[in-house]
């Protein structure tokens, strides 16, 4: 990969388990968790004693020269030389998206190796060592317990907080302190002890393989309980049936070489794919992505067996289950696995049954994460929630389910609901009042362009499902209705020089129309082509260094709309145009975290946000592709 990516993925399992290197030398600066707090793993390698550290940090032991860094989408490689020796290290989270059983299984894999550069022999050993910042909210929180466990063949330790309290907490910038961290490895002769490092217990797991021989460990997290879904705890999909979580490394381990080939397939496929939809820099930016659109998540079974993929509202409030996070992120999941998309719907249309939601439009989110019991805004619900925003939102992700299952049998089991919320946009939907958008950041605002096509877009939706559902009559219905809201806003929204504003009421405007993205995607012709190149050539104008301002009120932007705005475009040129200055400020942000999605086109510089979900809507162009092709 050439992109220097923001910060590394080490370790990306859900929005607990999460370990990244702030800088692409990996072994300069502490290993973080997404949200910046450390998560420490130290490596050190000893050569024919001497000692040099090869990730993490530390700052009595030399660093080894870490020569080469290569990202794909399941798996980071890092290379390390010296004089003596080359040090191979591999960290893999197996996150295939339609095999439940490796993405809900907490366990990452790090493949240690090394080779002589120099022809002789030497005496290596290789330590790796973990902290008990893994496993609490806060430095020095509380005592932890330490115990060696064993499965089969692989041995380690696990380490926890001395009092378990599952699920006790929710919020944005909280990290777990329930459950328990497993460093483990199947080195039969492998040295497993507690170690103290700057008054922090640190598990540590130290052997000495032979030139190009694995050592393997393996990174777990038993999280014991969830999710709390409506006063029920939930577990995980990897242990429905009981298995423990030293089976589960057992098993992880006894499948290393199989899973590992299925990674690089997974990988290598998504890479081919992105190339073959926006070129290079289009396909690294989707490798990058990947692992931490699926960590923004955890998915657990319900009461009736069924899929619950929640997602965590990352570096903003910590919602869960928030539609409008959900559907930016729907492209990748549509491409990998569409029933996933159905897991972030059911919590929200079980909310919208409820008594608690007095609402005629769809809810924001249904709670804090891990609590998904309801929203937690209290007097001030109607505040922050997002009308016609939500309403256009579940409409899309339920067409877009259809489309890409087949069958519109999903969305018929709530098809009440869904003509309720068309109810609602057909009459708010054209000229949207003083409300929130997903871009909320950036203030409530009236007359909205771009949320006024989420209304449209919705309604055409709408009429996808009736004709899958064989309603024909409803399907020209709501045809009629997104018809006649497309040729208002044509004739409202725009300036005399055919170039389309912010708002309706703001001549002399600009924004991105990322919304109407829809429009291409499904082929349904509610707007021109002609009409769609004109408007991706005017937004060009506007260009900074690193990209398209959202809109014409300040200079940041968003990446996931970036990509759906050029994916309008018609030319594969102007696609590319759009995606360069994005992938250049990724590639030369000064701030280091987990790819922002809002950040700012003069500087590069991260605004806000970091390891959200919405970066599946990087993917838009291959779905687009996809889609498509098989129309």
């Amino acid at each position: 990969m050439k992109l220097r990516v923001p910060s590394v993925p080490l370790i990306t399992i859900d929005p607990y388990f999460s370990v990244w290197s702030p800088d692409t030398q990996i072994n300069v600066t502490e290993t973080e968790h997404w949200t910046g707090k450390s998560n420490s793993i130290i490596g050190t390698v000893n050569i024919d004693g001497d000692e040099f550290l090869f990730l993490g940090y530390h700052r009595d032991i030399h660093k080894i020269n870490q020569v080469s860094l290569d990202i794909d989408a399941l798996s980071t490689t890092a290379v390390f030389e010296n004089d003596k020796i080359r040090l191979n290290a591999v960290f893999t989270s197996p996150l295939i998206a339609d095999d439940y059983r490796l993405l809900t299984r907490p366990v990452t894999y790090l493949e240690l190796s090394w080779e002589s550069c120099d022809g002789k022999e030497h005496d290596v050993n290789i330590n790796i060592a973990a902290s008990e910042q893994l496993c609490l909210n806060e430095p020095w929180q509380n005592d932890v317990t330490v115990e060696p466990v064993s499965e089969q063949n692989v041995k380690g330790m696990r380490m926890g907080n001395v009092e378990q309290k599952p699920l006790n907490k929710s919020g944005d910038d909280v990290r777990i302190d329930w459950g328990y961290f497993y460093l483990m490895t199947d080195a039969e002769n492998a040295e497993i002890k507690e170690t103290e490092i700057w008054s922090q217990s640190y598990i540590n797991a130290a052997y000495s393989p032979a030139e190009n021989e694995k050592f393997m460990c393996y990174f777990a997290y038993d999280d014991i309980e969830s999710i709390e879904y409506f006063g029920k705890h939930l577990r995980s999909y990897w242990n429905r049936d009981g298995q423990t979580i030293t089976q589960a490394i057992a098993e992880a381990a006894g499948e290393y070489d199989s899973v590992m080939n299925r990674c690089k397939a997974f990988s290598e496929k998504l890479y081919a794919d992105a190339f073959d939809a926006g070129g290079e820099k289009y396909a690294e930016l989707l490798s990058l992505a990947y692992r931490q659109v699926i960590a923004a998540h955890k998915l657990v079974i319900d009461e009736n067996g069924e899929i619950l993929f929640i997602s965590k509202e990352c570096n903003s409030n910590g919602c869960a289950a928030t539609v409008d996070v959900s559907y930016p992120s729907i492209p990748m999941f549509l491409l990998y696995n569409p029933e996933l998309v159905k897991g972030m719907i059911r919590p929200v249309i079980r909310y919208a049954r409820s008594d608690a939601w007095i609402f005629d439009f769809a809810p924001h989110d249904v709670g804090q994460y891990p609590l998904v019991n309801g929203q937690v805004y209290g007097e001030n619900a109607l505040k922050y929630q997002m009308p016609v925003e939500e309403c256009g939102n579940m409409l899309v992700m339920d067409a877009c389910v259809a489309i890409a299952t087949g069958s519109a049998d999903f969305a018929k089991e709530h098809f009440d609901l869904l003509e309720r919320w068309c109810s609602y946009l057909i009459k708010y939907g054209a000229d949207p009042a003083d409300q929130l958008c997903t871009d909320d950041f950036a203030g409530h605002l009236a007359h909205n362009c771009n949320l006024s096509l989420k209304a449209v877009m919705g309604l055409q939706g709408m009429s996808i499902i009736c004709d899958m559902l064989s309603d024909s009559q409803k399907s020209e219905f709501y045809r009629k209705e997104a018809e006649k809201m497309a040729q208002n806003w044509m004739a409202t929204a725009l300036n005399a020089d055919g170039t389309s504003n912010l708002a309706f009421d703001r001549p002399n405007t600009f924004s991105m129309k990322y919304n109407m993205v829809w429009d291409r995607v499904w082929k349904t012709g509610l707007f021109t082509q002609e009409f769609m190149d004109n408007e991706i050539a005017d937004n060009m104008k506007h260009f900074n260094e690193y990209g398209m301002p959202l809109d014409s009120r300040a200079d940041y932007t968003k990446s996931d709309w970036i990509v759906w705005t050029a994916s309008m475009a018609s030319s594969d040129k102007a696609f590319a145009d759009y995606i360069a200055p994005l992938w250049k400020a990724y590639d030369e942000t000064a701030t280091r975290v987990p790819m922002s999605d809002w950040y700012d086109t003069v500087s590069a510089r991260w605004v806000s946000f970091r390891h959200r979900s919405v970066q599946g809507g990087l993917f838009m162009r291959v779905l687009m592709n996809k889609w498509r092709k098989n129309k």
